[in-house]
């Protein structure tokens, strides 16, 4: 288990590099990508409130 948690481990840290390169060089896209999550998790809250409201004027 001691191998296969080191090459875990290298694995994950080229995979860490990659994907902060990956973000500082599409940085223009990945902020469009955040604001596009943010709105959608707003939108999901918005939605989890109407529903949960709806719920409590029923009863």
């Amino acid at each position: 288990m001691d191998k296969m948690g080191s090459i875990t481990l290298v694995i994950g840290l080229v995979l860490c590099v990659l994907g902060g390169y990956a973000i500082w060089a599409f940085i223009p896209e990945v902020i469009s990508a955040v604001k596009g999550l943010i709105g959608i998790a707003v939108l999901l809250a918005g939605l989890v409130l109407v529903i949960f409201g709806a719920l409590i004027l029923r009863d």
